[in-house]
């Protein structure tokens, strides 16, 4: 946890430095969110994002960390999810 907090810290400065303002402790790589959110492999949400399930404003590329994908930490409503929830309620 505290590797973690400094690379954030670290990060943060540098994108302050080039003008660049990101609260990244809301944002997460793909690999990130899929470790914190269950998904098993990175693609599911990579396809999202290609689906429109992620909104583009939910989604940031940092071309100064080799144009590193960041998606915004929350739970995202997908089909499987609502038809999954829907029997349940039925």
């Amino acid at each position: 946890m505290k590797q973690a907090d400094i690379a954030i810290k670290e990060s943060n400065d540098y994108l302050i430095r080039r003008g660049v303002v990101v609260d990244l402790t809301e944002w997460v790589t793909i690999k990130e969110y899929c470790r914190r959110f269950g998904i098993k492999n990175t693609e599911t949400v990579s396809n999202w994002i290609k689906r429109g399930i992620v909104p583009e404003d939910d989604t940031l590329i940092i071309e100064e960390f080799n144009n590193i994908r960041m998606i915004r930490a929350k739970p995202y409503l997908t089909s499987s999810k609502q038809n999954a929830e829907t029997s349940i309620s039925d």
